[in-house]
This record gives C-alpha cells, sequence and structure tokens, in this order.
C-alpha cells in the first residue's frame, strides 16, 4: 500500500499540475505550474529508473524552459488586462475543451491498446552496445543508433538562436543580447553567483565526463554549465558578448559542425553516414562530445539571453 501510494501520488500531482497550468489565466502563475510540473516529471522519470531522461527533464523541462517562460511572462504582464478583455467567449472555449479532450481520449486508447508485452528494439540495442565501446545504454543509442537524430536536435538549438538573433532591431545588430543587469553588488545575488558557479561549473562537467558509462552527457552537463553563465549574467558579474564576435560564431557552429565531418567520415570508412568503423565508435562518440558540449552551453546561455538590445560597444 505504501509502495502504490509512493507511485501514485507524483501521478496525481503531474496530473493536477497539468491541468492547473492549462486553465489559470495569468501567466506567471501558469510558468510557476509549469516549474514545478517539470520537477514532478523529474521524480516520476526517476521512479521509473530514467535516470537520464530524468537529468534532461530537470535541466532543461523544467529549468532553462521555465527561466525563458518567467521572461516571457514578464513581457506579457503588461497586456494580460488587454488580453483577457478580448479573450474568446465560452462557445469557443467549450468546443476547445472538447477537442483537447477529444485528443486525450484517443491518446489514452491508443496507449491501453498497445500490445503486452509492447514492441521494442531494446534486446536487439542491448546485444549490439559493446560495439559502441560506451557503457551508458542512453548515450549509445542517441549517438549510435539514433546519431541522426542527436544531430539534428543540434542544429535545431542553432537555428533557434538565430531566429532569437532576428528578432532584434536593425541598430543593434550584432550587439549583446538581453539587458545589462545592475544587481547590489553586495546583495544575496550577487554572493551566490560568486559562490555558486565554480561548483556548477565543476559539477557540470562531471555529469557531462561520466556521461559514456553512467547517466549523465552533454545536454545535461551543457545545461548547468549556460544556468551558471546566466547567473553570473543576472548578477551583475559578467556581460554577454556582443553577438558580432567571430570566436563566438566559431564555437556556436564547431559542435555541429564536428558532428556532420565524423558523418561525411563515416560514409567513407564505414559505408553509411553517421557509421563508425570497427573499433572507432567510442573515439568517435567521444570526440563528438566534446565538440557540442561548448556549443551547446554556448547556444543554450544565448537563446536564454534573448535578442540583442544594446550597442556592441561597452
Amino acid at each position: 500500500m505504501i509502495v502504490d501510494a509512493f507511485y501514485a501520488a507524483p501521478a496525481l500531482l503531474i496530473l493536477a499540475l497539468g491541468f492547473y497550468s492549462t486553465i489559470v489565466r495569468d501567466t506567471f502563475s501558469a510558468t510557476i505550474g509549469f516549474i514545478a510540473y517539470g520537477l514532478l516529471l523529474t521524480v516520476a522519470w526517476v521512479q521509473l529508473h530514467g535516470v537520464d531522461v530524468a537529468l534532461t527533464e530537470a535541466a532543461i523541462g523544467g529549468g532553462l524552459t521555465g527561466l525563458l517562460l518567467v521572461r516571457a511572462s514578464a513581457r506579457l504582464r503588461p497586456t494580460e488586462a488587454l488580453a483577457r478583455a478580448e479573450a474568446p467567449g465560452g462557445a469557443v472555449r467549450l468546443l476547445a475543451g472538447l477537442m483537447a479532450g477529444g485528443v486525450f481520449v484517443v491518446l489514452a486508447i491508443a496507449v491501453l491498446s498497445l500490445p503486452d508485452p509492447a514492441p521494442t528494439l531494446a534486446p536487439q540495442a542491448a546485444e549490439h552496445m559493446a560495439a559502441t565501446g560506451v557503457g551508458n545504454p542512453i548515450t549509445a543509442v542517441l549517438l549510435a543508433y539514433r546519431s541522426m537524430d542527436t544531430m539534428l536536435e543540434a542544429i535545431v538549438l542553432l537555428l533557434a538562436l538565430i531566429g532569437v538573433w532576428s528578432l532584434a532591431p536593425d541598430r543593434v545588430w550584432g550587439g549583446r543580447p538581453g539587458p545589462r543587469y545592475n544587481a547590489d553588488p553586495e546583495g544575496i545575488l550577487a554572493f551566490i553567483a560568486r559562490v555558486l558557479p565554480p561548483v556548477g561549473i565543476i559539477v557540470g562537467i562531471y555529469i557531462f565526463w561520466i556521461g559514456a558509462d553512467h547517466p549523465g552527457g552533454k545536454f545535461q552537463g551543457a545545461t548547468i554549465v549556460a544556468a551558471m553563465w546566466l547567473l553570473a549574467m543576472m548578477a551583475g558579474l559578467a556581460d554577454a558578448p556582443p553577438i558580432n564576435r567571430r570566436w563566438l560564431r566559431i564555437l556556436l557552429v564547431a559542435g555541429p559542425a564536428v558532428f556532420v565531418a565524423v558523418g561525411v567520415a563515416g560514409t567513407l570508412t564505414a559505408g553509411a553516414f553517421l557509421g563508425y568503423p570497427d573499433g572507432w565508435a567510442k573515439p568517435l562518440i567521444l570526440v563528438i562530445e566534446f565538440a557540442l558540449m561548448p556549443s551547446l552551453a554556448l547556444t543554450l546561455g544565448l537563446i536564454m539571453s534573448g535578442a540583442p538590445e544594446r550597442p556592441a560597444a561597452p
């Protein structure tokens, strides 16, 4: 009974928070509900022994995405009263609710109709995992069996950053993203920003380093490093670099470029794009991971900083 309650409580809270975030009309309240929703999903993934997914959910789902939504809600706050005045009528809202309920019913039927046991390629992946040379099955899947998806994820993040930059006015194009924060140098935020980043960077690098054989990896580690950078900027201890810096753009594209280069090399040496020659899987996977880590950290930090708002000159 206690074990059942241990698993049922997070599930019920997840449903309640999802419902709350959907119906609440205040954007900031909805954002807080979404962040709590992401943190509870992290707990659920830990209960399901999906530690890699839990780390990703905590870092990106509840962490960086939550911060992005907090900034968005702050910008939308002045327009909330107008939006409420122009809200759709009851009939439209009822129709939207019925359509959402219909989607829920279809998905529930699809999930409950799956055969038991559900079809899976896990045995085949586990059988051939030794050929990759890595001990973490998630890393093996993401960089061997689903390497194309992983490469496209990194490229999509870079395209998202370009989309954010495209929102900049012409007069500040090439300038510094976001505002210049001026926190109290003797305040608690500045104190935390001096103490936490050294520890957080080490933790991020450690999570990245062990990702080949244990839960962790480049996305989780890069997210933590980016969060430490954002903390230093919000405390006024650092500033975002101008986006017209050549070194910045080289670092941003270096990770995806190395990934593509390894894929092209696989065409010549292994007969398939992103194929690994015998005995070279783990070294090439580590090359990709090391190249992507700084690129992802910079990309995530700059996406969160927003579009350029200030000229490049200090």
